[in-house]
């Protein structure tokens, strides 16, 4: 990772601008189309500890990363499967919620207490889940059920353990 100098008092968005500077200086187009080499699209929790194509043995290319809170699959996971499958080729979906996740300390309560600080309720689930199983299972069957999805019957559903690193296959059926 190539990182820029740090200047004192300079905001993250600052840095990260200032690390794209560096990058940009040494970057070469690959030559690549939006269309994933391993027509796979990945549908994962957005939780800073998971680094994906490092655990799934993934380059650049090979797939279609869609991360949200939770890795739920919600309207808009299925919004973006749908230009993924139809428009730029994927074939299969996998998805990975993980253990220790955040969605599971939460309840849909969160949209009360949002309501009450703004003034506003989200028209938003929060998509809370105390059983990360139960819940790749809930979206597995979501994600098969979707008309706009082509190849929905190639989804397989994981639990990736934050402490040993190692992916758990989730049966759909149980």
């Amino acid at each position: 990772m190539t990182s820029a100098p740090i200047t004192p008092g300079a905001s993250v968005t600052d840095r990260l601008v200032a690390s794209n500077a560096a990058y940009a200086k040494t970057f070469t187009d690959p030559g690549m189309d939006a269309r994933p080499v391993q027509k796979v699209a990945v549908v994962a929790c957005m939780d800073a500890r998971l680094d994906l194509h490092a655990a799934l043995g993934l380059e650049l290319g090979d797939c279609h990363t869609i991360r949200n809170a939770g890795g739920v699959v919600t309207d808009d996971v299925i919004r973006s499967l749908t230009i993924s499958q139809r428009a730029l080729g994927t074939r299969s979906v996998v998805l990975i919620h993980h253990t220790n996740c955040g969605l599971e300390s939460l309840t849909e309560d969160f949209r009360h207490e949002l309501e009450r600080e703004v003034g506003q309720r989200p028209s938003w689930a929060v998509e809370a889940f105390t059983n990360a199983e139960q819940d790749v299972r809930q979206s597995m069957q979501r994600v098969r059920t979707s008309p706009f999805l082509v190849e929905a019957n190639d989804v397989r559903g994981f639990v990736f353990d934050v402490h040993s690193g190692l992916l758990r296959e989730v049966d759909p059926a149980v």
